[in-house]
């Protein structure tokens, strides 16, 4: 099995006396992604700063936002305009009723007189405010025209607001559609380093869930908010020309409402962050249990396993809870703080009604203004969980974004003019992390047409070898050449173009055999498809099947063996036909006989071309022009098959415990130090 160092998990670094080097914000750190979860966030943004930057995205989209707020405007407008109206069909009533009481024949001068002389003083003032008519009763010709006019007005309120409604759907669904292309992009221009330290399912539920999260905040929060707060103006500018006093009783609740909301919100977004780091975790801990599913029902961990589930799907539910209840006190709480100031309202706006200074109507146009005020804020604290929890999955979502990204291409890039496939190190040097050296001044040379196989311990830097050649980790001294050209001064998809890797971990893609023989040549004919495909012995086994090479195959390929799945990448990459040819450990998921066919249709592929091999089977590899035998980043042995088995060195030994003899681990002069038979 091949292996790939990386960088060591906290808890390694830990064991080894080492401090564990932290992440950007919101990473997680390495390891088992379901055995190191249960950590929140390192810390988090403010949420100020995370909110501008989440609203700066809309920027552009601004002439929808202008006609979003303009149709806003207009229609909040009308609405503010509407319990005015109804005040005055109020008053019509009212003064109808009043009036069919009073003696018909007589002047309402006449009237407010009689009611003074009969010591009646505030029906006086009342009376001598409206407009009554003594004797006649109420005007349903007015009346009927003031109600359609409310009808009218609430009417085209809502269209508008409607019309509103449907511009901010397309500007927050287009904001997020790019916000997605730009996590898509910045994730092919990450370094592999990143995803090494990354567990899978945290990172997948940055991509999906929170980006789901934010573009579910925004929508239900942008309108609201917008018709809120204009709903507050307009509102508070109607109070106060209908009366000043009332509007300053009401007011007296905003400073009170702004106190208390604060106050909670403050305690709910640190829960909230909790909620979505821990989704996040969970994530990463389902996706790598089923992934390992078999293995884990192999080694018999399934408690362990459920038990790691619950105590990170427990950590979630007390976050969850926290937040949602937390931030669930902000709407009665503005409630209550609502009704008291409605209270106030009812009782100065009655004194004043029965004092003459105010008519009916305007108490209850005021009562209803009183509501309109106090629900846009009780709406916008309502949605102060909405907010938070859309700003921590930002804040996640733009810790991805700030990652840093791998070199860019050059301006100017060489390219290879003439391919031989002649690769050459140049005392390279790298390492994982700084404190420990892997790689140390290698040099060597891989003639065109050569196969180069690499053989050595675990952890001996094979795979890492091959890395270094397609650029997926940068070099900390010396440099690679292909054909005489630095790889480094070349573009990435030119330089891995030239390459074809097979790795011991088979990959294949949702869709037919063919599309995925083809995939790294998509414009190839059916005849080439098929070519490859007898040359890599796989139209052998696609023959049998239903549907040929029509079968629908998922990611995994669970449909096949795993003999077969490694056969049809061999044949994705002869198909490829690439000048520089690197096999992981290729042949070890076949049986015998296949391997041996394989190791035929390999020959062909190899020809006139350079390849890297890496093996633990030394039986694969005796037929290679130069075999590097590596231990910690060195090579310490190179030469043909017989050469080094002439040598009686680590090649030697190595070759010896796989073949003859078993060698005892108590004996250090058998085996060198570092070193495993696999």
């Amino acid at each position: 099995m091949s292996e790939r160092q990386r960088p060591p998990s906290p808890r390694q670094a830990a064991a080894d006396g080492r401090t564990p080097k932290r992440l950007p914000p919101g990473g997680q750190r390495g390891g088992p992604g379901w055995m190191g979860a249960g950590m929140p966030a390192e810390r988090s943004m403010n949420f100020g700063p995370s909110a501008r930057r989440l609203l700066g995205r809309l920027r552009p989209q601004r002439l929808h936002l202008v006609a979003v707020i303009a149709l806003a405007v207009v229609s909040v407008g009308l609405s503010v305009i509407g319990p005015k109206v109804l005040g005055h069909a109020t008053d019509l009533i009212f003064t109808g009723v009043l009036g069919r009481q009073l003696p018909a024949g007589t002047s309402a001068a006449q009237a407010v007189e009689a009611a003074r002389a009969a010591g009646n003083h505030n029906f006086a003032d009342m009376l001598a405010r409206m407009n009554v008519v003594p004797g006649a009763g109420i005007d349903f010709a007015a009346l009927g025209r003031v109600l359609l006019l409310a009808l009218a007005l609430y009417l085209v309120a809502g269209l508008l607001l409607w019309w509103q409604g449907w511009l901010l759907n397309g500007v927050v669904q287009r904001t997020v559609l790019k916000l997605r292309a730009d996590v898509e992009d910045k994730l092919n221009r990450l370094p592999l380093p990143y995803f090494d330290r990354q567990p899978r399912g945290e990172l997948l539920s940055r991509v999906t869930n929170d980006i789901d999260n934010i573009s579910q905040s925004l929508q239900q929060t942008l309108s609201q908010l917008l018709t809120s707060l204009l709903t507050v103006v307009g509102v508070l500018g109607m109070m106060f020309w209908i009366s000043p006093l009332l509007a300053l009783v009401a007011l007296v609740a905003v400073p009170l409402s702004v106190v208390v909301t604060g106050q909670i919100a403050k305690r709910s977004q640190r829960k909230f962050i909790a909620q979505w780091t821990h989704t996040g975790e969970l994530n990463g801990q389902i996706e790598e249990a089923f992934t390992g599913h078999e293995l884990v029902k192999v080694f018999g961990r399934q408690r362990e396993v459920e038990a790691a589930f619950h105590a990170k799907n427990e950590e979630l539910f007390q976050a969850s809870f926290g937040a949602q209840f937390i931030s669930g006190i902000i709407m009665p709480a503005m409630l209550f703080i609502g009704n008291l100031s409605y209270v106030a309202i009812a009782v100065v706006g009655g004194l004043r009604v029965a004092s003459g200074t105010m008519s009916l109507g305007d108490v209850q146009a005021f009562i209803q203004y009183s509501r309109q005020f106090t629900q846009p804020l009780t709406q916008v604290a309502s949605m102060a969980n909405l907010l938070q929890s859309g700003v921590a999955s930002a804040e996640r979502v733009f810790a991805v974004l700030d990652a840093e990204e791998q070199s860019p291409d050059p301006v100017a890039p060489a390219r290879v003019t003439d391919p031989h496939g002649r690769v050459e190190f140049e005392h390279v040097s790298f390492r994982y992390t700084p404190d420990k050296p892997l790689i140390e001044d290698l040099s060597l040379v891989a003639e065109p047409g050569h196969t180069v196989a690499i053989v050595g311990p675990t952890g001996a830097g094979k795979t890492t070898l091959v890395n270094l050649i397609m650029r997926f980790y940068e070099l900390d001294g010396g440099r690679i050449t292909l054909d005489g050209v630095d790889i480094t001064t070349m573009r990435r998809d030119d330089l891995r173009g030239r390459i074809g890797m097979v790795l011991q971990d088979t990959w294949l893609f949702g869709g037919t055999i063919r599309d995925n023989i083809a995939y790294g040549r998509p414009d190839a004919t059916e005849e080439e498809i098929l070519a490859a495909a007898r040359a890599t012995f796989v139209d052998r086994f696609v023959r049998s099947l239903p549907d040929g090479y029509d079968t629908v195959i998922d990611e995994e390929g669970s449909n096949l063996s795993a003999g077969e799945r490694q056969l049809i990448t061999i044949a994705r990459a002869f198909l490829a036909e690439p000048s520089l040819l690197i096999l992981d450990e290729a042949t070890s998921s076949v049986d015998t006989r296949t391997e041996v066919l394989l190791q035929r249709a390999m020959a062909a592929l190899r020809s006139e071309r350079t390849s890297f091999v890496i093996a633990h089977r030394l039986s694969t590899i005796r037929d290679a022009d130069l075999i590097l035998m590596m231990e910690n980043g060195r090579i310490v042995e190179q030469g043909t098959h017989e050469e080094l088995l002439a040598a009686h060195g680590a090649y030697h030994r190595l070759y010896q415990s796989q073949f003859h003899q078993a060698v005892s681990d108590d004996d250090p002069a058998a085996v060198p130090a570092g070193s495993t038979a696999g």
